[in-house]
């Protein structure tokens, strides 16, 4: 078995009285410096690992594909919103991650480094898809993700769970609902989907959002503005 194949394989963690303020902020203090420590030495860790990896160790591979499997296949369920579809970025984005580990020089953080092949593998599969115009409706799922201020996303937000016990009027309107998202969702440009969903699914911050996708947060603040307008108009009748 390949080292692809055996690492992205099946998907597998009060003291009595109150203290005094002195004491309280030395608390803080300590807590605050541990916190850093902690965060030093994670980052030293990995900087370890990946130029082991780098060197072609194995296992130091298989524990960056650990670190991060989970974030890749939920980042990718988010963008792409198909099961089938998210398999398939997280299969090819880890491909690429150790096809072009060599590549990497540190000038980014590795989580940094990672989200972008993710994104970039993203706007290449709807690229495709959407030149070969084969979206299909997705089943029903709620849009549930960190709360978006705009329109849009506040609808679809609270759009109310499917539950199999639900009864068959309200199942046939979340598939309907579901459908008329799924369309709106089809007419933004990949990259406004993109940053749409990485803005009001992933919770993600606008300067994040660029460093993803190698852009400026100013381009990626007209692009979610874009998208924005024209979910808001698509979907007028609804929200």
């Amino acid at each position: 078995m390949s080292l692809l194949e055996s690492t992205i394989g099946p998907l597998s963690k009060m003291a009595l009285g109150r203290p005094s303020r002195e004491e309280s902020i030395s608390r803080a203090s300590g807590s605050e410096r541990s916190a850093v420590g902690r965060l030093r030495a994670r980052r030293e860790d990995e900087e370890a690992m990946i130029r082991e990896a780098q060197a072609g160790d194995r296992l130091a591979f298989e524990e960056l594909v650990r670190r991060y499997d989970q974030d890749v296949l939920r980042l990718a369920m988010n963008l792409m919103r198909r099961p089938e579809d998210a398999r398939d970025i997280y299969q090819e984005a880890f491909l690429k991650v150790y096809r072009n580990l060599h590549r990497f020089r540190f000038e980014c953080s590795f989580y940094t480094w990672v989200y972008r092949i993710v994104t970039n593998v993203c706007l290449d599969h709807l690229r495709r898809k959407k030149t070969r115009r084969e979206d299909q409706a997705p089943d029903p799922e709620p849009c549930a993700g960190p709360g978006g201020r705009d329109a849009a996303a506040g609808f679809f937000e609270r759009q109310p769970e499917m539950r199999a016990e639900a009864n068959p009027e309200q199942r046939l309107m979340g598939r309907e609902i579901g459908q008329r998202i799924h369309l709106a969702l089809g007419l933004l440009s990949p990259r406004e989907r993109i940053v749409f969903e990485m803005k009001h699914y992933q919770g993600l911050k606008l300067r994040t959002i660029g460093e993803a996708l190698g852009t400026s947060e100013e381009t990626v603040k007209n692009s979610l503005f874009r998208a924005t307008q024209k979910l808001r108009a698509e979907l007028a009748g609804l929200l």
